[in-house]
């Protein structure tokens, strides 16, 4: 578990029941102040090197970085982001087989008071506080899509067969255009950036009841990964979480 004066973060992946391998990748650096997590797509272990080369990038762009102020920091988001884009992509060319492959991703920072978050695909990262959990990313999906333009219901979205379909990976295109996402940060603050098979398995009522609960962060990591393999554990598994303590000033 990563600590300093400021805040305690931590991270864990899991395999899951169902899959062959874990295409998840986490990061929980408070030195870098650098969190994030990526959920590898494409067979043929296309996936698990799309992750890990976001997981590269991450590392180089925020390696020995001090605290920033807004604008720089969120260059750095951008950045890391297009470099992984261009990582995956000339990995491609010289691995035709691996074509297709990418990863969804969330990549936090910190500066002062403020976080900066970006965020592509469908992997999400959520804000807790008060007791209330607030969903801060919207899934780049077809299912989501359709929900925003008023095609199907909230029910219909929940089991739909396409939920799997995204509009955009990192990797995918020649161009990516990550959603950058900033707010405030309270004391008693909790982030949760996860994976899809995480949220596809536990419920935003189970995910509350176990953040509220009086715990270090890798015992709630490890009941949320429970969690998920206890309901049947169909995906990989990534969760980053990253807490503000009571007392905690910028």
């Amino acid at each position: 578990m990563a600590r300093n004066t400021h805040l305690i973060a931590y991270c864990k992946t899991d395999q899951g029941l169902k899959r062959s391998s874990n295409q998840d990748i986490c990061l929980a650096s408070t030195t870098c102040r650098c969190f994030a997590v990526a959920d590898g797509m494409g067979g043929a272990a296309g996936g698990e090197i799309a992750s890990a080369l976001f997981l590269e990038a991450a590392t180089e762009v925020f390696s020995g970085s001090e605290e920033l102020p807004v604008t720089e920091s969120r260059k750095k988001i951008q950045s890391c982001f297009a470099l992984a884009n261009r990582k995956i992509q000339s990995h491609v060319k010289t691995n035709p087989p691996h074509a297709g492959m990418g990863c969804t991703a969330e990549l936090m920072t910190v500066t002062d008071n403020i976080f900066i978050l970006g965020h592509v695909g469908d992997s999400r990262t959520y804000y807790f506080h008060n007791n209330t959990l607030t969903q801060l990313t919207k899934d780049h999906s077809l299912v989501q899509e359709q929900l925003e333009q008023g095609l199907i219901s909230q029910e219909q979205a929940d089991k739909c067969c396409y939920q799997n379909i995204l509009l955009q990976a990192v990797g995918t295109k020649t161009d990516i255009k990550a959603d950058i996402i900033r707010g405030i940060i309270s004391p008693g603050t909790t982030f949760l950036l996860c994976s899809d098979g995480l949220y596809n398995m536990v419920n935003s009522e189970e995910i509350s009841s176990v953040l509220s609960f009086d715990a270090p962060l890798p015992l709630k990591a490890n009941m949320l990964i429970d969690m998920a393999n206890d309901a049947g554990g169909n995906d990989n598994i990534a969760i980053t979480l990253l807490h503000f303590p009571d007392d905690w000033t910028p």
